[in-house]
């Protein structure tokens, strides 16, 4: 019999801590950046544009112009590939930086200091 009863509140117990958690209230009052004749404007300009930015549809890239051409992306694309390969590599560049470095007419600094051994 006890062990019916042991059983029984182990069962209780385990259920009580399986249920939700109460919700966590953010003490913060909210402050609108808008006043509500804004937000209405707002609301006006888009029903008038036929658009709800709110939709599930709503795609804001389907009117996008883009100011190059397909050619001068794929220039820069190609321009930048080889450096953010080396950016992002195993050692996270410091061997591109540091040819980078090497190449620039930029003396060497040690703790912000200038490098005065070659004086």
């Amino acid at each position: 019999m006890n062990r019916k009863i042991a059983t029984a509140f182990l069962i209780l117990a385990a259920i009580g801590n399986a249920t939700a958690d109460d919700i966590s209230v953010d003490p913060t009052p909210f402050v609108s950046t808008k006043s509500r004749a804004e937000v209405r404007e707002e609301l006006d300009r888009f029903k008038q544009a036929g658009i709800n930015p709110w939709s599930m549809t709503y795609n804001p890239l389907r009117n996008l112009q883009s100011s190059k051409t397909r050619a001068e992306v794929t220039a820069e694309y190609l321009a930048a590939r080889n450096e953010v390969m080396a950016i992002t590599s195993e050692d996270s560049g410091s061997a591109y930086l540091m040819q980078m470095a090497s190449r620039s007419a930029v003396g060497q600094y040690l703790a912000g200091q200038p490098d005065r051994s070659a004086e």
